[in-house]
Order: C-alpha cells, then sequence, then structure tokens
C-alpha cells in the first residue's frame, strides 16, 4: 500500500466581506465605511467577494508611516 502525499491547500483569491474584516482586524460595518468604498467587489447575486490582492494594495496604501 502506498501512503498518500498530504494536498497542499489551494490558496484563497477571494475573500467574503466578513472574511475580508477579520483578515484587517475589524468589525464588518468598520469594513463597509472605510475599505468598502475604496476596493472593488465582486457581485454573484447576492454574494460580494472581495480580492485579496485588492485587500493587500489597500492596506500598503491607507498605512502611514511612524518615522518621517
Amino acid at each position: 500500500m502506498s501512503a498518500q502525499q498530504p494536498v497542499a491547500p489551494v490558496p484563497r483569491v477571494t475573500l467574503t466581506r466578513e472574511e475580508a474584516a477579520d483578515s484587517l482586524g475589524m468589525s464588518l460595518d468598520s469594513f463597509e465605511r472605510y475599505v468598502q468604498p475604496d476596493i472593488r467587489v465582486i457581485r454573484l447575486g447576492r454574494m460580494m467577494l472581495v480580492a485579496v490582492a485588492d485587500l493587500e494594495a489597500w492596506a500598503a496604501e491607507a498605512g502611514e508611516r511612524t518615522l518621517a
């Protein structure tokens, strides 16, 4: 008998808005108010998805430098 090799998880390309808010460490309300207006969303019926790449780009752009 051959042992099965573990299968690597498939990387996520999109997240739900709830997952996106969690990944940024904020509530869904804060996500909807401060982040969602600045990023693209993918609408599939009532479902809305956010691209991980767009979240990363938003975080990089919204971040402030603490040192001059």
